[in-house]
């Protein structure tokens, strides 16, 4: 098909020369090269000028520049060069992202070999999963733009060509595609992979089968020791499990929500999302696959540099919401709904085009078709052993939920990559993944954003096919997380209660931090079913439950949330997509005006000041640009 012409997304006059890398056996030893040549200096002449023309006043003036470059170990043929990018989120004391440097100097291997200039631009990294339950959270969300913003700054102050980006944990996933689409750079994603779920005995059985264990089992049982039906042996036991290497979390819970609905909009290669990191017998060693996807990757940058595809070209209205089709057919986090926005903002697509309500507009006919936890007893690697995310993707177009003439960083549409990948029916007698005919669990019992007195501009609620809920209870108001969660543990919390936690959201916590420590807490003393949990901060993608966050505007701001007190009767109606107190407008308006907002909390100076100055409400993605 090389040589026709394609459309791209939903922007109209934009046409581009259709390129393909070929049907690329990822399994094959032998690996395509294709060399880059100095055509594809789309940007980088500026800073190492081009030496072929050495008398040009724009070569001269940057004669400076080459020293530096010389003094780095370049040689003269480097100056005719691209200069790729490698943005790597990275810590050597985090699992999701622990591998992230040796991934990025493989791909510099690779784009050397194909006649690149790797140029390496580590970021900082911050795990919910580390810092969950501590005060030390603040700064995960406020890492992800942080990430954007490192990595723009060191593509865009070398004047690089191209970029390849690696995610890893939740956060990072979305921080490396956005300044990917805020610079319009040419490019594509890579995922770090999930980590395999842990093993253990059940309790009492060290002889019997094994069980998978995940961080949403930590979140569980941890309360469960100050509650007292836990011992700290067994906790000690579990901890030891439930994380047994490299990769993101192994369930579908931030991190592969956001991997899948990256490969979704075209931004990384098919299938990439679902590769695990690690394997039993190597746990923290790249695995094989994970090296075949590297060598993918830099040869499709070097193809997208020479057909110029940028990434404005793959991330549209159209391809975002081919993004939420699958958060939604995956059973995904409600932070991809914060991301996913940061990401349409970060694109330049318009707000009357692409908004939050656009998720519960295409996500209300998507159906649950993976049985991953938290909401099934599956994990990331068995959807990958069943065909990854393409086999989803193949269901939800041939059902009509996504738009298959968008264009993807293979350099062909959603259709063409999918035209010759199995159907879920192919699949023969498994109880991984479903069809839109026979779903795990029907449309419209998901991710539902819900308006109303107590969130005049939104809030989502995440029910993973759950069905008939409906909360009408007294609220029980605190102003810190972790005041919440020891009231939960010492039973101060009762049936029918509606947990509030205020003062968590973007400029009040600031970094609107997760409420897994306390949701995990009521379902760990046996409340999931009969409280409800509303907030202004965010959950976990591990997060089950009765669980209503994202509340905005948020109680820092003045936001009805903060304006709520104990025994008000708050009611929560997904069926009608409502979540109201029972306060009348005039005296709300009396309360509102008593109140004044409250002084930074401790310790909150320094970047947290600062994003709290700069930070946009949840119900926009929470951004800061």
């Amino acid at each position: 098909r090389a040589g026709s012409r394609v459309r791209v997304g939903n922007r109209p006059g934009v046409e581009l020369q259709q390129f393909s890398l070929g049907r690329m056996d990822t399994t094959s030893s032998v690996m395509t090269i294709t060399q880059a040549d100095v055509s594809s200096k789309v940007n980088s002449f500026a800073i190492t000028g081009d030496t072929r023309t050495p008398e040009a006043p724009e070569t001269a003036k940057v004669a400076w520049s080459r020293s530096n470059f010389r003094a780095s170990g370049w040689k003269e043929e480097d100056f005719l060069k691209p200069i790729v990018t490698i943005g790597a989120p990275y810590s050597n004391n985090m699992p999701c992202n622990n591998q992230h440097k040796d991934l990025a100097e493989l791909i510099g291997e690779e784009l050397e070999k194909r006649g690149c200039k790797a140029h390496y631009a580590f970021a900082p990294v911050i795990s919910d999963g580390l810092t969950q339950g501590t005060r030390f959270m603040r700064y995960s969300l406020v890492s992800r733009d942080a990430i954007c913003d490192t990595i723009e700054i060191m593509h865009e102050g070398y004047q690089a060509d191209a970029i390849i980006t690696l995610g890893g944990c939740d956060k990072s996933v979305g921080g490396v595609v956005m300044p990917m689409v805020r610079k319009d750079m040419i490019g594509l994603s890579l995922f770090g992979g999930p980590a395999l779920p842990g093993l253990a005995h059940k309790q009492g059985c060290p002889d019997g089968e094994m069980q998978r264990v995940d961080g949403g089992v930590m979140s569980e049982i941890i309360p469960q020791l100050t509650a007292g039906l836990l011992d700290i042996e067994e906790l000690h036991r579990m901890e030891c499990a439930a994380a047994p290497g490299s990769g993101g979390c192994a369930a579908m819970f931030t991190a592969s929500s956001m991997a899948f609905a990256v490969e979704a909009m075209g931004m990384s290669w098919p299938g990439s999302a679902s590769h695990p990191a690690m394997t039993r017998s190597d746990t923290r060693g790249l695995t094989e696959q994970k090296r075949r996807d590297c060598e993918i990757a830099a040869e499709a940058v070097v193809k997208l540099l020479a057909n110029k595809l940028t990434c404005r070209q793959i991330v549209t209205k159209k391809s975002l919401e081919n993004a939420v089709a699958v958060v939604y057919a995956c059973g995904g986090s409600t932070n991809c709904v914060l991301h996913l926005l940061a990401i349409a903002h970060e694109a330049g697509v318009p707000k009357d085009e692409f908004c939050i309500n656009d998720f519960d507009r295409v996500g209300k006919h998507i159906p649950i078709l993976v049985a991953c936890s938290p909401h099934g007893k599956f994990h990331v690697a068995d959807v990958d052993e069943h065909g990854g995310l393409p086999i989803v993707m193949k269901e939800l177009l041939n059902a009509g939920f996504l738009h298959g003439d968008c264009i993807t960083c293979t350099g062909r549409t959603v259709a063409e990559n999918l035209a010759e990948t199995k159907s879920i029916a192919e699949l023969g007698d498994q109880e991984v993944l479903y069809s839109v005919q026979r779903p795990y669990k029907p449309a419209g019992n998901h991710i539902l954003v819900l308006h109303g007195n107590l969130c005049p501009e939104s809030a989502v609620v995440k029910l993973s096919g759950k069905t008939n809920i409906f909360h009408k209870g007294p609220a029980r108001c605190f102003n810190e997380e972790n005041d919440a969660y020891e009231a939960i543990v010492a039973g101060q919390i009762k049936k029918g209660d509606v947990l509030v936690i205020r003062y968590e959201g973007p400029k009040g916590s600031p970094g609107m931090p997760e409420m897994l420590m306390p949701g995990g807490a009521l379902i760990g003393c046996g409340l999931g079913k009969d409280v409800a949990l509303v907030t202004d901060g965010r959950f976990s993608g591990a997060s089950h439950g009765i669980m209503v966050g994202h509340v905005s505007p948020e109680a820092a701001v003045g936001g009805p949330i903060g304006l709520v007190n104990d025994g008000d009767i708050i009611t929560l109606d997904p069926n009608n997509r409502l979540l109201t107190v029972d306060v009348s407008d005039e005296e709300m308006a009396a309360r509102r005006a008593k109140w004044s907002p409250p002084p930074a909390k401790p310790n909150t100076s320094g970047v947290l000041g600062k994003y709290a100055k700069l930070v946009a409400s949840a119900h926009v993605g929470a951004t800061t640009s």
